[in-house]
């Protein structure tokens, strides 16, 4: 099953517990990144101007009520109670506030572009975070040693990239504790975020998670890289989310990712450029 007829599929059961969490999902990052470039007279994209690190934020598309909430914060996570959340927003802490953004990649390591992306990123001092697959971590393995090694976060997104909401707890546990297994014979240990494949979250895989010591973490700025619509279209749709506390979701592995490749080194000068600052997370206190 290809990722658009995935999400077509879970399109269909919006009026469910999983599917108004998903469609929420989907609803925000499309929104957010339509008209999102212009056209010069040449037909190229303009680049769009960001805000300065610092500044006040523009105004921003609010998630759905429905939603998982990715945002970041600064205090302590609320508990909620009901049959599919275990923990709303915020999932994140960030220190330097006002002017930090976190980099995110998914679905890797792929020899392919990994190594490229990790060097991008080297050559500007910046760390990121990425959620690796472990079935793909186990064949390259030096890879993930290689983010821990640098300073990146090493997470866990799953062994296969399944549909976590369609799985019994037993899976899904075998799922995430074969990664983390994976994850702490390539870096030395445990990881302590997960990230659900698809941004399809439910009780079980937070509890899980839990169980596992790792925290959940989403994103709020989507680049929809995955479509490949272009390096320039995925630079701008960075540049335009653009934030104080965003966390933005790339791809390093499940296709080709050389659009990826090409728009982290043409987006991240400029918004270092900006006064932005490329963080990681570190956890909440126990």
């Amino acid at each position: 099953m290809t990722k658009d007829q995935l999400l077509t599929r879970l399109s269909s059961t919006m009026f469910t517990r999983r599917g108004a969490l998903l469609a929420g999902a989907a609803a925000c990052g499309a929104a957010g990144t339509a008209g999102l470039l212009s056209l010069g007279s040449g037909g190229e994209p303009v680049r769009p101007v960001l805000p300065a690190a610092g500044s006040p934020a523009r105004a921003t598309l609010k998630p759905s009520a429905n939603r998982l909430q990715p945002l970041t914060g600064y205090g302590p996570p609320r508990t909620e109670p009901g049959p599919t959340l275990v923990r709303r927003e915020p999932f994140l802490r960030i220190s330097g506030r006002g002017s930090t953004m976190v980099l995110t990649f998914d679905d890797g390591p792929d020899p392919r572009y990994t190594p490229y992306i990790l060097d991008t990123l080297a050559e500007y001092d910046v760390r990121a975070m990425f959620f690796v697959c472990g079935e793909m971590a186990a064949r390259h393995q030096d890879l993930p040693a290689r983010m821990a090694d640098e300073g990146h976060v090493v997470g866990n997104h799953t062994w296969s990239h399944p549909l976590l909401t369609g799985l019994s707890r037993r899976r899904i546990r075998w799922e995430m504790e074969s990664t983390s297994d994976v994850i702490e014979e390539a870096c030395g240990e445990r990881p302590q975020w997960f990230r659900a494949p698809y941004g399809a979250w439910n009780r079980a895989a937070f509890q899980i998670g839990a169980e596992l010591g790792m925290e959940p973490l989403a994103w709020t700025v989507d680049t929809l890289d995955w479509t490949t619509p272009g390096a320039r279209t995925i630079a701008g749709r960075v540049e335009h989310g653009a934030a104080p506390g965003v966390v933005v979701l790339s791809h390093d592995a499940g296709g080709d990712r050389t659009q990826s490749v090409r728009a982290l080194r043409d987006y991240l000068p400029h918004l270092l450029d900006c006064g932005y600052h490329m963080t990681v997370p570190r956890r909440h206190p126990a």
